[in-house]
């Protein structure tokens, strides 16, 4: 797709969002356009179900290209540089079940890119963390809102206040990353998983839908956004196929229609 973020489908219906700058997947404005690109690819794909993105087996993303931004004046970043948040946006929106498979540095800007995921499967030896404060910045790019979304105010507050780095395990404990695997293993089992929801009905989008938007709003108005999409479902072939199959006792083989 890009010089430095692919997308590869399996049989499955699984994407693979791939970033791959070396040497450590630095976050730069042709970066972030290519993850608009990509995310915008998985999002109008059918045969696209679920996406797996991953950073390869070294490093997922170990922040913002900062020579590229020292140089920047507030004019050049006022100018262009909404344009990570406008990708993270679009990766966030996926319609599909999205898993982030992080091996080694999620730092920063990496650490935000997780954070556009439904689910973050972390290698025993990665690292998170938001480390724009020593800088003399802040996070850009989601880490001071959906990062306390996902781990709270006191603890999203201590990760950007302090600039630290966490371990995988730390993560695992604060709810930042949902499962840890040996190194080797994360990318697969990220997979694997994705391929189980890939085999969801299309009442998967709207689940997502539902939690997503409503988290945003009060809870009369999300109750009410999730009784309209909960009457939605029965416009599907899916959960014709899923009640029929229940009723007559046999496994349902959705078609995500």
């Amino acid at each position: 797709m890009g010089d430095y973020v692919t997308v590869t489908t399996d049989d499955h219906g699984v994407a693979t969002v791939r970033l791959d700058r070396a040497p450590v997947n630095a976050l730069n404005p042709q970066v972030w356009g290519e993850l608009g690109e990509a995310a915008k690819s998985c999002t109008d794909d059918d045969g696209i179900s679920a996406v797996v993105l991953w950073g390869g087996p070294k490093v997922f993303a170990a922040g913002a290209d900062i020579k590229a931004m020292q140089s920047m004046s507030f004019q050049d970043f006022f100018a262009h540089g909404g344009g990570i948040q406008e990708a993270f946006k679009a990766l966030a929106r996926i319609p599909k079940v999205v898993i982030a498979a992080v091996n080694g540095y999620a730092l920063g800007g990496g650490c935000e890119l997780s954070l556009t995921a439904d689910f973050r499967y972390a290698a025993d030896n990665a690292q998170f963390g938001q480390p724009e404060i020593t800088l003399g910045t802040i996070p850009g790019a989601g880490g001071t809102q959906r990062l306390t979304r996902l781990v709270g105010v006191s603890k999203a507050k201590e990760m950007v206040y302090g600039g630290d780095f966490y371990p995988a395990s730390d993560c695992l404990a604060m709810g930042l990353v949902d499962k840890v695997f040996p190194a080797d293993e994360v990318y697969d089992r990220a997979v694997e998983t994705a391929r189980r929801y890939a085999r969801g009905p299309y009442a998967l989008r709207m689940a997502k839908r539902a939690i997503d938007d409503g988290v945003e709003m009060d809870l009369d108005a999300a109750l009410r956004l999730e009784t309209t999409l909960f009457t939605a479902t029965f416009a599907t072939d899916d959960r014709r196929i899923g009640m029929d199959s229940f009723v007559e006792k046999g496994k349902a083989t959705f078609t995500r229609r």
